[in-house]
């Protein structure tokens, strides 16, 4: 890896897509959604949350990715990663921050992430950075739509 001064840290657009899927591919126990981790689905959410998601690159090849959005009232965190070998270089930290700006740009006060227990890496870096793990709520979901599978990298 070359010195991290040299990795640019910018705003995602969809020309980005396939290395940014290469990379989520390339990352084991990351869970990719078969209708909104696609091109499609991908491009519909750049599209309602235009400025706030967030590449790493180094040389053409893409070593970090945010997907970020927010509904007007809280940001979310989607797909937060970073190439094993780019990792403990503060490549993570840096693209937290852009997007934290941006958000904040967009009047957004607050910012939440879901992280899987399995997810060490994840877990350890998020706490390490400031944010804080929630033990008084618990979190529900409900699939609107069967087809939109979770696979898992392995």
């Amino acid at each position: 890896m070359g010195g991290t001064m040299s990795i640019i840290v910018r705003e995602m657009t969809m020309d980005d897509y396939d290395k940014v899927y290469a990379l989520w591919i390339g990352i084991q126990g990351f869970g990719i959604r078969s209708i909104d981790d696609s091109r499609d689905g991908v491009e519909r959410f750049l599209r309602r949350n235009p400025t706030t998601s967030v590449v790493a690159e180094q040389n053409g090849r893409i070593v970090g990715a945010i997907l970020c959005g927010h509904d007007g009232r809280r940001g979310c965190f989607y797909h937060v990663c970073v190439a094993k070998d780019y990792r403990k270089h503060g490549v993570g930290h840096r693209m937290a921050q852009y997007c934290m700006k941006a958000l904040l740009a967009e009047g957004i006060n607050k910012v939440s992430l879901i992280a899987f227990k399995s997810n060490e890496v994840g877990n350890a870096f998020w706490q390490g950075v400031g944010w804080t793990k929630r033990e008084d709520i618990n979190y529900y979901d409900y699939t609107l739509n069967e087809k939109n599978v979770t696979d898992f990298v392995k």
